[in-house]
């Protein structure tokens, strides 16, 4: 039996460490800030809506318009035109650069739905917006970008 309890008690102390280490790293995790993994990963559960949206939507081949604007600006000019025309850029895990971060080049589903780690963690609907409104799309489609480049905003139109 005394051989026995060491066995025992390293067990028990091993366990007591794994549920302290796991109490003690869930609230680090828990609170992670979501960050942007890039269109593709939408797609192997949207299958369809990455399709449409692909063919479909103007603005998931936006850096086309800051390749052809790029030389004409300044760096600085040219790092404004990325709020717009990237997914995520100066972001946890949004567009850094074409050489960096090529899979954000583009207006991608996480330009509007937001970051999309914790929802292609979870899977969990409640980690993603689902349901656009205006507000969301007005940091790119407002009054003086509409002015200033003379394009009509699809507010209404969707991408998918």
């Amino acid at each position: 039996m005394k051989a026995g309890r060491p066995r025992v008690c390293w067990r028990l102390a091993l366990g007591l460490l794994c549920v302290w280490l796991a109490a003690v790293s869930w609230p680090a995790r828990a609170g992670q800030e979501a960050r942007y993994v890039g269109s593709q990963a939408c797609k192997e559960c949207h299958e369809e809506q990455y399709a449409s949206y692909k063919k479909y939507a103007k603005k998931a081949h936006s850096w086309k318009s800051v390749a052809m604007m790029a030389p004409k600006l300044k760096p600085e000019e040219l790092k404004t035109c990325y709020r717009c025309h990237t997914t995520g850029y100066g972001k946890p895990g949004g567009f850094v650069s074409l050489k960096e971060t090529p899979h954000q080049k583009d207006v991608g589903c996480e330009a509007c739905h937001g970051p999309g780690s914790k929802h292609v963690e979870s899977q969990d609907p409640e980690d993603i917006k689902a349901t656009l409104e205006i507000a969301d799309c007005m940091g790119c489609h407002n009054k003086e970008r509409v002015g200033a480049f003379r394009f009509r905003p699809l507010i209404y139109g969707g991408g998918h």
